[in-house]
């Protein structure tokens, strides 16, 4: 195994970083989440982006970035820096953009996490590197990377079934898919070399992805759905909006009772949001 490059060691401190302000302070992890309303409703779109630093827990970071680690070096050194922040971020938002569009009508819909882009590290690097073997910590056997990835594909697909937690799962695939088109961009030899392992890997997740889009029922493993399900812009604007009343007034409340002094950093941007003071 590589040892992590320089740009790959960045990353994981920046995830490092972000998520664990993000786990003490709950209004910046609500900031920086990927949500379906405010993206598309208040246009806040620097959460395809900001999504991927921040995680729902420990595990769930720790998670990300061992894979990431056990990626990165091999990639970074091979296809150089700029190359390798072309496949992380554009799989990140790649994944994020397809995690957009399959649940454009589930206004509820919520996920965080660098999994999508960790996917296209790992897919990436399998097409260049189809014969590396991994030893993992869950795992110390040592695996093909190949099938590592397919390992993911299942977990992914596990969690997009399930859907119990707070966790991107279809930007797992979206991601994991840019990264492999992307490595084949940028190195097209490997067609040739290497097509029965990308075949193996991307058709499956190709196919899935095609059923999620068009048959969806066949997928989802129980009432994960509410009437909150396919609402209009318009109807997802105005609940937005009585939400945001609601905190307004709770904050006029205490404002009444103890003062202006005594709101907290984010109450005071909030309440110069609405006032108009934080528009541009």
């Amino acid at each position: 195994m590589y040892a992590i490059g320089f740009l790959g060691l960045l990353i994981v401190i920046a995830n490092l970083v972000v998520s664990y302000k993000a786990f003490k302070d709950y209004s910046f992890f609500e900031r920086c989440t990927f949500r379906i309303d405010p993206i598309l409703v208040n246009k806040d779109y620097k959460r395809l982006i900001t999504s991927g630093f921040v995680h729902v827990g420990w595990m769930h970071l720790i998670f990300n970035m061992v894979s990431l680690y056990a990626f990165s070096g091999v990639l970074e050194e091979s296809v150089g820096g700029a190359s390798f922040l072309l496949i992380y971020f554009g799989s990140l938002l790649g994944g994020n953009l397809f995690s957009l569009y399959i649940h454009r009508n589930h206004g509820d819909y919520s996920a965080v996490g660098a999994s999508g882009a960790v996917s296209g590290i790992i897919f990436a690097a399998i097409a260049l590197f189809p014969g590396m073997r991994l030893s993992l910590i869950l795992l110390p056997i040592p695996i093909p990377s190949w099938a590592f990835a397919i390992l993911f594909v299942l977990i992914s697909i596990r969690g997009i079934q399930s859907q119990r937690d707070n966790i991107g799962h279809d930007a797992h695939l979206g991601g994991g898919i840019i990264g492999m088109l992307i490595a084949i961009m940028l190195k097209p030899e490997i067609l040739e070399t290497n097509l029965l392992v990308i075949a193996l890997v991307i058709i499956p997740a190709i196919v899935f992805i095609y059923l999620i889009v068009t048959r969806p029922e066949i997928l989802i493993l129980g009432p994960t759905r509410t009437k909150q399900t396919y609402v209009t812009k318009d109807d997802r604007y105005n609940s937005l909006r009585k939400e945001k009343q609601t905190d307004i007034d709770v904050i006029l409340d205490k404002i009444s009772e103890k003062g202006i002094d005594s709101l907290t950093r984010e109450e005071k941007r909030i309440l110069d949001e609405y006032s108009g003071k934080g528009r541009d």
